[in-house]
């Protein structure tokens, strides 16, 4: 399934609009992902590579993560 399909009044032009930003604790390094509100989905890329693939995500979706995030459901990770 795709974007456009799993998020009803996305289109992936969209993305070429977007206002992207990334951490504030990344300072100047470039391996950080970046973020951007578009379309009523949260839109994900890689800063090393701008122009390459996006991840797409409800706010739902991304709201689920980031509270994950933020519980330490992830930390076994970075282990």
């Amino acid at each position: 399934m795709t974007d456009e399909q799993r998020k009803p009044g996305f289109d992936r032009g969209d993305l070429a609009r977007a206002a992207w930003r990334k951490s504030s604790f990344s300072g100047a390094q470039s391996d950080c992902v970046e973020v951007a509100p578009v379309a009523g989905v949260i839109a994900v890329r890689d800063s090393k590579n701008p122009h390459g693939p996006k991840l797409v995500f409800t706010h739902d979706e991304w709201t689920a993560f980031t509270s994950g995030v933020k519980a330490g459901e992830f930390d076994d990770l970075l282990a």
